[in-house]
C-alpha cells in the first residue's frame, strides 16, 4: 500500500536565525535541506574563504550577512541556530564556541576526532541553555525508524547482529584530499564510520562493551578499508565494514540485522529500500498482514515529507514450516508462518530526496527542543558514544587488531526514535 502522505510537523512558535559555518558543497546542501523550515531563516553564511561565503550568501537573499570565523558569526544580531558543516578537525572547537555563546548547534558528524574532544563538546552541550543535535542522520530516516517501532511493538525481537558493508567510491577523493588525513577527518571509522556505529546503537540500545580494528592500506598510499566488530551488552554483536575503494556507479551497500526469528537486509547507506522475512504463528501472522495500512504511520518522521510514493508490502505463507516448536538461542516458539515484508522509499532514485529530508527532520527536532526543552533524537551523547567507538576501532587497528574497551556513556538517547 502506498503511504499517505503524512502531516509535516507543526512549525516552531519562535524565529530562529541560523548561521551558516562552511559554505562548501555539504554547507550548501544542508542550507538547501533545511532552509524552508517555517519559522527559520539565514541570517550569517561564514567560510574562511570570503567569497564562498559571499557567494552562497548572495543566493540566500540581499539582507544575509558574509563572516570568516564562527566567533564573528555568533556576534551578529539575531542568530540563534548554528550548523557545523566544516572538515571535521574544526568541529569540536566551533562547537565549544557556538554553545558557549548560547546558541543551539547543529552539528555535522563526527562530533570531534577524538574521545577528548568529544567528551568536551558533550560536557559544554550538557550545561548550556541551547540544543545540541548531531548529524547522524540515519536516525531521522524512515526505514530504520519503522524497524524501531516494530520492535517496541514485539514484532521484531531484540536484535542479535547487525552487520553492515559499504563499498563506497574513492572517485572523487583525489590523493591530497583531506578524507585521507587522520589530522583532518580522524580516518574512515571517525570520519564516516559514526554513522554506523551510532545507528548500531540506535538499534541494539545499547553502546559497545569492546571494538576490535582491521585496517588495510592501499600500496603506496593511505589507508582504504577499514573493518570493527563491536560487541555489546547482552551477547549483541556488530560488524562494520567501509570500503572507500569503487567507482560511483559500482558503489553498493548493505546492512543485515539479525533478530533471531526474523531478518531483516536495508540496501544503501541512505535506507531507501528493505526486506524483512520473519516466521510467526497465527496473531503474528494477523499483526503483520495489517502493516500496510498502517504505513503512513510507521514511515513518519516528524519533519521529514514523504513524497507520496512509499510503499509497504506484506506476503504471509501460511503453512510455510512446520508446526513443531523451533528452538534458536534458547528461544523456543511455534512459528509455521513465513512472513515477506517490503519497505520500499522509491529504491536508489530516491536516495538524494531522502538523504535531504532526513537532514530536514534532524534539524526540525532541534527546533521543536529549543521551543518545548525535550531532548533530541540524536544529542551530543549519542556523537560522543559514537566518536568513543571509532576512536577504539581505530585504536584497536593502529595495536594488531587487539580488542579495547569502549569509554563511553551508557545511558542518554542511544536506543531514541522519537
Amino acid at each position: 500500500m502506498t503511504a499517505a502522505p503524512a502531516a509535516p510537523a507543526a512549525p516552531p512558535d519562535t524565529d530562529f536565525g541560523l548561521a551558516l559555518i562552511g559554505c562548501g558543497g555539504f554547507g550548501s546542501y544542508v542550507l538547501d535541506a533545511v532552509r524552508d523550515i517555517p519559522g527559520l531563516r539565514v541570517v550569517v553564511c561564514a567560510d574562511a574563504e570570503r567569497d564562498r561565503a559571499a557567494a552562497l550568501a548572495a543566493r540566500c537573499g540581499p539582507t544575509v550577512v558574509v563572516r570568516k570565523t564562527v566567533g564573528e558569526a555568533v556576534s551578529v544580531p539575531g542568530v540563534d541556530v548554528v550548523v557545523l558543516a566544516t572538515p571535521p578537525v574544526a568541529h569540536a572547537d566551533a562547537a565549544v564556541t557556538a554553545l558557549r555563546a548560547g546558541k543551539h548547534v547543529f552539528c555535522e558528524k563526527p562530533i570531534a576526532l577524538t574521545l577528548e574532544g568529544a567528551a568536551h563538546v558533550a560536557a559544554e552541550a550538557d550545561r548550556a541553555p541551547g540544543v545540541f543535535v548531531v548529524d547522524h542522520v540515519l536516525r531521522y530516516n524512515p526505514i530504520l525508524r519503522l524497524l524501531q517501532r516494530l520492535g517496541g511493538e514485539g514484532l521484531l525481537d531484540a536484535l542479535r547482529r547487525f552487520s553492515f558493508e559499504n563499498d563506497a567510491s574513492d572517485e572523487d577523493l583525489g590523493p591530497d584530499h583531506w578524507f585521507w588525513d587522520p589530522a583532518r577527518s580522524g580516518g574512515i571509522h571517525i570520519e564516516h564510520g559514526v554513522h554506523f556505529f551510532d545507528a548500531a546503537s540506535a538499534l541494539m540500545g545499547s553502546v559497545p562493551v569492546e571494538v576490535q580494528g582491521t585496517a588495510v592500506r592501499r600500496d603506496g598510499g593511505p589507508v582504504d578499508i577499514v573493518v570493527a566488530t563491536a560487541t555489546h551488552p547482552g551477547g549483541g554483536v556488530a560488524t562494520h565494514t567501509h570500503s572507500f575503494t569503487h567507482a560511483h556507479r559500482a558503489e553498493r551497500q548493505l546492512m543485515r540485522l539479525d533478530y533471531g526469528f526474523a531478518e531483516a537486509r536495508v540496501t544503501g547507506w541512505i535506507p531507501t529500500f528493505a526486506t524483512i522475512t520473519a516466521w510467526t504463528d497465527d496473531a503474528g501472522a494477523a499483526r503483520w498482514e495489517r502493516l500496510p495500512d498502517r504505513a503512513a504511520d510507521l514511515l513518519t518522521v516528524p519533519g521529514l515529507r514523504p513524497h507520496g510514493h512509499e510503499r509497504i508490502t506484506v506476503a504471509v505463507t501460511r503453512g510455510a514450516g512446520s508446526d513443531r516448536p523451533a528452538s534458536g538461542r534458547g528461544v523456543t516458539r511455534t512459528v509455521p508462518h513465513r512472513v515477506d515484508c517490503v519497505i520500499d522509499l522509491g529504491g536508489e532514485p530516491r536516495k538524494p530526496y531522502v538523504y535531504a529530508e532526513s537532514v530536514r527532520a534532524a534539524m526540525t527536532d532541534l527546533l521543536h527542543c529549543a521551543v518545548h526543552g525535550t531532548a533530541p533524537v540524536a544529542d551530543a551523547r549519542a556523537g560522543l558514544a559514537a566518536v568513543a567507538v571509532a576512536e577504539a576501532a581505530t585504536r584497536s587497528a593502529q595495536t594488531g587488531g587487539r580488542a579495547l574497551p569502549v569509554t563511553a556513556p551508557t545511558t542518554g538517547t542511544v536506543g531514541g526514535a522519537d
